[in-house]
């Protein structure tokens, strides 16, 4: 089997870009800083840091283990929770957190993990897309700082990346068969937002992705970004967005004997 990655990242207009993206050799990850700016955080680090450090740890411990992705984003938390316990206060809901979306072509599976609001879209080889998404966040009874804040990895609302580990066992994971899928999208919310919010199908949006990359798509989103109006949308008007596409190559293409030598 081989595999083929592209991917692309943007900042909102004119921000710092609290995503980031890592591709191994057989895997993608993808975070999505996701405490709200300005909040009193009790860290003396910031939301970019923490996803910075926490895509570093989940990176490492991909590349060298086979074990179940909700364990990985547990030990990773945990470490991460370790290092700057001593300075900042875990006990903070607002503390410096961020989704995660991750996938891996391991063992003869496609296996996916998402927390949060961050996207993972496979298209099987038959033509179905399947859509895995840890959907919690559009279901809250507030949308307020203070009601968000107070909802923060509980049950009773959603469950981010940040000082709670038991977060990862609140993930939602799939398996597919490897010799099914075709390609896989890997997305922050910000990257997500044309099948979201501007009516496009999935299948547009993949086939966008896959004949003209994911800076194309994020150029796309801007553009449909800067034709809407103010309100029109629940949330940022603008958000940083991170597209990776994963496509399986058939056995006996050039590309799949390239990367097979």
């Amino acid at each position: 089997m081989a595999l083929e990655f592209t991917q692309a990242t943007a900042p909102t207009p004119g921000g710092v870009n609290e995503d980031a993206v890592a591709v191994g050799p057989d895997f993608a990850i993808v975070l999505d800083g996701a405490t709200a700016t300005g909040a009193p955080t009790g860290c003396i680090h910031d939301v970019a840091w923490y996803v910075r450090n926490l895509t570093g740890r989940l990176y490492t411990k991909l590349l060298a283990s086979d074990a179940d992705l909700r364990e990985i984003v547990r030990s990773a938390v945990a470490e991460l929770v370790s290092e700057h316990t001593a300075t900042c206060d875990m006990t903070n809901p607002d503390s410096p957190s961020s989704t995660v979306a991750m996938a891996r072509f391991r063992n003869g599976l496609l296996e996916v993990l998402s927390l949060a609001d961050s996207p993972i879209v496979v298209e099987r080889s038959d033509g179905r897309i399947d859509v895995v998404v840890d959907d919690r966040t559009s279901h809250l009874p507030s949308y307020s700082r203070d009601a968000v804040r107070a909802l923060r990895n509980t049950d009773e609302g959603f469950w981010v990346a940040s000082t709670r580990p038991e977060a990862a066992d609140r993930a939602v994971v799939a398996s597919v068969p490897i010799d099914e899928v075709r390609r896989v999208a890997v997305l922050s919310d910000g990257a997500s937002r044309l099948p979201e919010r501007y009516g496009w199908a999935w299948s547009r949006f993949l086939s966008a992705l896959a004949e003209h990359g994911p800076a194309h798509i994020i150029s796309e989103t801007r553009s449909a970004e800067q034709t809407t109006a103010d309100g029109a949308f629940r949330g940022k008007p603008h958000d940083d967005a991170t597209a990776v596409l994963c496509t399986v190559l058939p056995p006996g293409t050039p590309s799949e004997q390239a990367a097979a030598g």
